[in-house]
């Protein structure tokens, strides 16, 4: 399993916020099938993140295409493979 991270930006403020719902639940259904590693919205409102677990680059473009958010134009994308090295210790849920 491979992450990937992918930066939305903010390309309409208006959509975002109509189709927040419809972002979350698809995240939701991501996070359940175990594709979701971390998620958030940046605070100054330029967009948001998400690391994705994917087998390759093309599952995670393929994800990241059907989140609502960028099939109704609200945010873009741009993908990058990340290879996560930390010493920290994360907290169980």
């Amino acid at each position: 399993m491979k992450y990937f991270a992918a930066f939305s930006p903010m390309l309409d403020e208006e959509k975002s916020q109509e189709f927040r719902p419809d972002h979350l639940t698809y995240l939701e259904e991501k996070e359940n099938e175990g594709k979701v590693f971390a998620k958030g919205r940046f605070t100054d409102g330029t967009g948001g993140l998400v690391i994705y677990m994917a087998e390759n680059f093309e599952e995670a473009e393929a994800i990241v295409k059907n989140d609502p958010y960028v099939v109704q134009g609200a945010r873009g994308y741009e993908i990058h493979e990340w290879v996560m090295t930390t010493d920290a210790v994360l907290p169980e849920k």
